[in-house]
């Protein structure tokens, strides 16, 4: 495959792309209606330079289905950060990163602005016949932007500002940037890190359940972790599947939270336009911007503890006088005696719940839950061992119970025995 070599300046609208051609399942160029078809061919082919190696094509009778397809026998890393690795600079911007980085080539160095822009007209440029200008004010921004990533520490000198390099900062053990760049979020940060490695060395992690689709959103994650730090109110652009627009909304973000079932991550927030807690998928969130520093965070942070109490994922409805709506949850499953490990299961996975032995291999588990409809998949996995359910949302009950006498039909199975359970 032909390798595009375009770079970007947008992150967000290769981010957008790429959920709707690989996160929610391929679009072709009839089916994406949002952009014109010269902005589809032009984002698919950048796309497809960095993930090119992982795509996979079957013919239906649909045409041809797109998907991607990881062996983490032979790749150990997420793809996706190779996205985030194709930036935008012009040949002003490389020149004068390594020349700055030659004149503060040492922590010892201190110079001010004015001194560096001497130096640079006379050392660097002299020669050439028709120089790269850098102004003081260029000079400014540029040692402002490296003063917020770190790179460099700004010093008042009576009416002067000095700059100088920040001290290095010795590189983590490869294990552990292995290990954090494949399971963190914003973990893009340590493959930045594993870069400066041996890329021939050994590798000593693989996965079998490897989250990779929330890398695109690094960037989102970063910001609302920052948040979260310094206790400050957000402002956050919030698009569903459902809306054609976005909605801007005002946060405060209390906590991020982490599926793991499928690796979707959730900002936990509360929302002052309707005074509650509720969850955003992170994957639709976007131009996060940073506001004043909220009184409340405190408060708030242990509100969502508490509410934690009753939260089987991250639903977390109330009325609309705050008051928790709690849905009572109780089944009874029958374990045989040398099906040690089930019980096991039911003890690591069980969550808020509780569960009692009642004896002669019977054994109930009770949860009092937001949202009983969260624990539907979970208590499916059981099939064929519960005998008895009773939840207060008889609507969830009665699906479960019709799903499983619809499972008895389609595989001929007697009908009485898929009224067995009560």
């Amino acid at each position: 495959m032909s390798v595009y070599h375009e770079l970007i300046k947008n992150y967000e609208r290769v981010r957008a792309y790429m959920r709707e051609f690989y996160l929610y399942g391929f679009k072709s160029r009839e089916e994406y209606r949002q952009k014109s078809a010269r902005a589809y061919d032009d984002e698919k082919r950048r796309v497809e330079s960095w993930l090119g190696d992982y795509m996979r094509f079957v013919r239906t009778a649909d045409g041809k289905n797109v998907f991607l397809s990881v062996d983490s026998r032979s790749s150990r890393h997420n793809p996706f950060y190779r996205s985030w690795k194709a930036k935008s600079f012009t040949d002003g911007d490389i020149t004068l990163h390594f020349i700055l980085m030659d004149l503060l080539w040492s922590p010892e160095v201190s110079l001010t602005l004015r001194e560096l822009t001497e130096r640079i007209d006379r050392d660097y440029l002299s020669n050439f016949k028709e120089p790269m200008l850098y102004d003081e004010s260029t000079l400014r921004k540029k040692l402002k932007e490296y003063a917020s990533f770190g790179i460099v520490e700004v010093e008042r000198e009576g009416k002067h500002t000095r700059y100088r390099r920040k001290e290095s900062t010795p590189l983590p053990d490869r294990a552990v940037l292995d290990f954090f760049s494949e399971v963190a979020p914003c973990g893009v940060i340590g493959s930045y890190l594993l870069d400066r490695y041996d890329p021939d060395g050994e590798e000593i992690f693989a996965f079998k359940h490897h989250y990779m689709t929330a890398a695109p959103d690094s960037n989102v994650t970063a910001v609302l972790l920052d948040a979260i730090h310094r206790h400050r109110i957000v402002t956050v652009s919030n698009l569903s599947r459902r809306a054609n627009e976005p909605r801007e909304n005002r946060v405060i973000p209390l906590r991020i939270m982490v599926s793991v079932q499928n690796g979707r991550q959730y900002l936990m927030a509360y929302q002052p336009d309707f005074k509650c807690i509720k969850s955003f998928r992170i994957d639709y969130l976007s131009n996060v911007r940073l506001c004043e520093i909220t009184p409340r965070f405190a408060e708030l942070r242990a509100q969502l503890e508490e509410m934690e109490q009753h939260m089987w994922g991250v639903n977390c409805r109330r009325n609309r006088f705050g008051r928790d709506r709690l849905e009572h949850v109780e089944f009874t499953l029958r374990i045989g005696a040398n099906e040690g490990y089930i019980l096991q299961r039911l003890e690591r996975e069980k969550r808020i719940g509780r569960v009692e032995a009642l004896g002669n291999g019977l054994y109930r588990f009770t949860a009092d839950v937001y949202d009983t409809n969260e624990l539907a998949p979970w208590i499916r996995s059981f099939t064929c061992r519960i005998v008895q359910m009773n939840f207060s949302n008889r609507t969830v009950e009665n699906r479960i119970k019709y799903d499983l006498r619809r499972l008895c039909e389609m595989y001929g199975i007697e009908e009485a025995q898929g009224d067995d359970l009560q």
